[in-house]
């Protein structure tokens, strides 16, 4: 995740990191979980492989409820578990949480053992009766996706005529009852030139964030990954994202990119090129997080059925490193001769080909690395969304 608002506009971000660098994530800003030095993971827990929608690009596949759910007993343990830990985030995600009548025990549990949530949804179940509920469990944040900035675009690729109209709706509900949201969309070739509108909507519906997922090659997203942006025309969204980001206006926004870690590095040579300022610090905040890629560190992804994998996009059976039904959480992730976990927490060292020799490889990690396994059959490959990668290749 490249947090472009606080990289452009971080001043006094490194002292005040540095203030919280030796506390417990537990007790570090959310605004600074991903600079923090402490290894405790943001955990990606899908509750339910069931969704009233049936999209295109779904990392889950999910649709039909999933077998083998974890149950309320067994979902009260793990959060237990991960008190202990005292992780600094649950994000409840799907499926569709919101289609899981435990959902709301569950949420409620995790809060009353002092955990933080957030949770991902689709947005189209939230009336202005579960946007009341959803504040009233103290969730900080909802993110909500749209994958176009009209009905037209969005509904083709959710496959459900006024879904998006719903989803809209689920947003503003959010804001009259003062819950943070953010817009997410994961963009292909069919709807990328719908970010500037989109932005433009995001604002209308007060929401805080504005987030663009490359698409991954995981789930359904497999089946239509032939959509996926051009390398350069991925360098050119996310240039123009971060003009957006610097607009007058855009202050009370943060816009973030996911799945493409090596936009900090594009965005670090634009503030050298421009003798910006923010560039020194900027370097130090992505230096603080090692490399821009969490996974198998500080990101960690639990499926519905206990199954624990690095990322919520890694979910096939050879990146499994256990099953919290089996083992606890908390023992699994803290397993130093798991070979999958050391070998993430070691990346740089493994990488290959244009990545290896890459002078900017301990900024990024390497790009994302489902992406690179999809495209070549090697999880240590370069990531072949990277513009760096494709100039090297045309060389």
């Amino acid at each position: 995740m490249i947090r472009i608002t606080q990289l452009l506009k971080g001043t006094g971000t490194v002292s005040e990191l540095v203030k919280h660098r030796d506390k417990p994530r537990q007790g570090v800003p959310s605004s600074l979980l991903a600079f923090s030095e402490t290894r405790r993971p943001v955990v990606f827990w899908n509750i339910t492989k069931q969704c009233n929608l049936a999209c295109s690009h779904c990392y889950m596949d999910a649709g039909a409820a999933g077998e083998a759910e974890l149950t309320l007993e067994e979902g009260r343990a793990f959060i237990e578990d991960l008190a202990s830990m005292r992780v600094p985030m649950l994000m409840f995600s799907g499926g569709e949480p919101l289609t899981r009548p435990e959902f709301w025990d569950l949420a409620g549990y995790a809060r009353d053992c002092g955990i933080t949530t957030a949770m991902s949804t689709n947005g189209t179940l939230i009336t202005r009766d579960v946007a009341s509920r959803i504040h009233d469990l103290g969730i900080e944040y909802v993110g909500i996706s749209l994958d176009g900035a009209t009905a037209e675009t969005h509904d083709a690729l959710r496959n459900q005529h006024g879904s998006f109209r719903r989803a809209v709706d689920g947003l503003q509900n959010c804001a009259e009852m003062g819950i943070k949201t953010g817009i997410r969309i994961t963009v292909t070739r069919d709807n990328y030139t719908e970010v500037p509108p989109l932005v433009d909507l995001a604002r209308s519906v007060k929401a805080a964030r504005f987030c663009v997922y490359w698409l991954v090659p995981s789930g359904r997203g497999r089946a239509i990954y032939t959509s996926q942006i051009y390398p350069k025309d991925a360098f050119l969204l996310f240039d123009k994202l971060v003009r957006i980001a610097q607009e007058p206006g855009s202050e009370g926004m943060e816009f973030l990119t996911v799945d493409t870690p090596q936009d900090g590095v594009y965005l670090l040579n634009r503030l050298r090129e421009e003798d910006d300022p923010e560039y020194d610090t900027a370097r130090a905040l992505i230096q603080c997080m090692g490399d821009s890629c969490s996974a198998g560190d500080r990101v960690a992804s639990v499926d519905h059925s206990g199954f624990v994998y690095p990322c919520q996009f890694m979910q096939r059976d050879p990146f499994c490193v256990g099953n919290i039904r089996k083992t606890p959480f908390s023992e699994i992730w803290n397993d130093s001769q798991n070979p999958l976990l050391a070998a993430f927490r070691q990346r740089t060292e493994l990488l290959e080909g244009t990545c290896a020799a890459c002078e900017h490889k301990n900024l990024c990690g390497g790009g994302c690395r489902i992406r690179a396994y999809a495209h070549s059959g090697d999880l240590w490959a370069e990531d072949p969304l990277c513009v760096f990668v494709d100039e090297a290749r045309r060389i």
